[in-house]
C-alpha cells in the first residue's frame, strides 16, 4: 500500500505499520555562480514558474517557488548555473502484517508533492499488487499519483458538492484514460444527485457506505472498522472481485492499481 496523499499522510493512523526504513527526497535547484555570469538575463526568461530575478549583477532563487525543470542550467551560455538540491521530503516503508507499506511526508512550508509522489511510486515493487491511496480533488498531487494505474475507485457524497467534484474527478480521468467505479460513502445522507449523474454518465457504482456511528468511532479511534463489524468482509471481497473483472477487461496496463 502506497499513501500518495503526501501532505497529510493517514493511512498509517489505521494500518499502525512498523517504519523500518526512510530515505529523503530531494528537488533538483540551481546553484549560482556570479563569476561566470555576464547577467544575459537568459535563465530568467525561461523560468516559466518565476522562480529567478536578476537583480544587478547578482541572481536572486526564490527555492520555494522552482519546480527543479533545469531549464534555467540548459539554457544558461556560460555555465552559471549549476545543480543543487533541495531536502522536500521522506518517504518511509515498513509492513502492516502482511502489507508492505510505505508513504511520503512533505516537509512543512513545502508546496511541491508530485516529486515526492513520483519518487514513492518509481521505488515500489512491481511483481504485485499496489493500492495507492491518494489526495483528494483534481490537483497535480492527484493526477501523479493516479497517472498509468489499472483502474481508480472514487468516493463520493450524495450532496451537491459531492457531485460537483465527482463531475471534475471523473473527467480528469477521462483525460488519463485511467478505468473508474464509484462508492458512495455516507449514502443515507443528501439526495439522489450523485446516483442520477453515474447513471446519466453510465459511471458504475461498486456500493455504498452508510452514514453509521459505528463507523465514524472506528475512524477516531484508528481501527479499520472491518475489524469491528466483519460482516462488510464479503462486501469489500465483492468489490475487490468486481475491480478485478474491470482490469481484466481493460487490459491490464501496469501492475499499480
Amino acid at each position: 500500500l502506497l499513501d500518495c496523499d503526501v501532505e497529510e499522510p493517514n493511512a498509517h493512523l489505521l494500518l499502525q505499520p512498523e517504519i523500518t526504513a526512510g530515505e529523503p527526497v530531494y528537488l533538483p535547484v540551481p546553484v549560482f555562480a556570479a563569476d561566470r555570469c555576464n547577467q544575459c538575463g537568459r535563465c530568467v526568461e525561461v523560468c516559466a514558474y518565476n522562480a529567478l530575478a536578476l537583480v544587478g549583477k547578482e541572481l536572486l532563487v526564490f527555492e520555494g517557488l522552482c519546480h527543479g525543470c533545469g531549464g534555467c542550467i540548459h539554457f544558461c551560455p556560460t555555465g552559471a548555473l549549476q545543480e543543487g538540491r533541495r531536502e522536500i521530503g521522506v518517504i518511509e516503508r515498513g509492513r502492516a502484517g502482511a502489507v508492505a507499506f510505505a508513504h511520503g511526508k512533505l516537509r512543512p512550508g513545502e508546496a511541491l508533492a508530485p516529486p515526492i509522489i513520483k519518487a514513492l511510486r518509481r521505488n515500489t515493487a512491481t511483481d504485485t499488487v499496489t493500492v495507492v491511496d491518494c489526495p483528494p480533488g483534481t490537483s497535480c498531487p492527484v493526477v501523479q499519483a493516479v497517472r498509468g494505474v489499472d483502474y481508480c475507485l472514487v468516493v463520493t457524497e450524495p450532496t451537491p458538492f459531492g457531485r460537483h467534484d465527482l463531475e471534475a474527478v471523473t473527467g480528469m480521468l477521462e483525460v488519463l484514460s485511467v478505468p473508474y467505479g464509484v462508492i458512495i460513502n455516507r449514502a443515507d445522507l443528501g439526495d439522489g444527485v450523485v446516483e442520477d449523474f453515474c447513471r446519466d454518465r453510465d459511471i458504475p457504482v461498486l456500493g455504498k457506505i452508510p452514514f453509521d456511528y459505528r463507523i465514524a468511532r472506528c475512524f477516531a479511534t484508528g481501527t479499520p472498522f472491518i475489524k469491528e463489524m466483519p460482516a462488510w468482509e464479503k462486501t469489500f471481497a465483492r468489490w475487490w472481485g468486481e475491480i478485478e473483472g474491470a482490469v481484466a477487461g481493460a487490459g491490464n496496463r501496469g501492475t499499480q492499481r
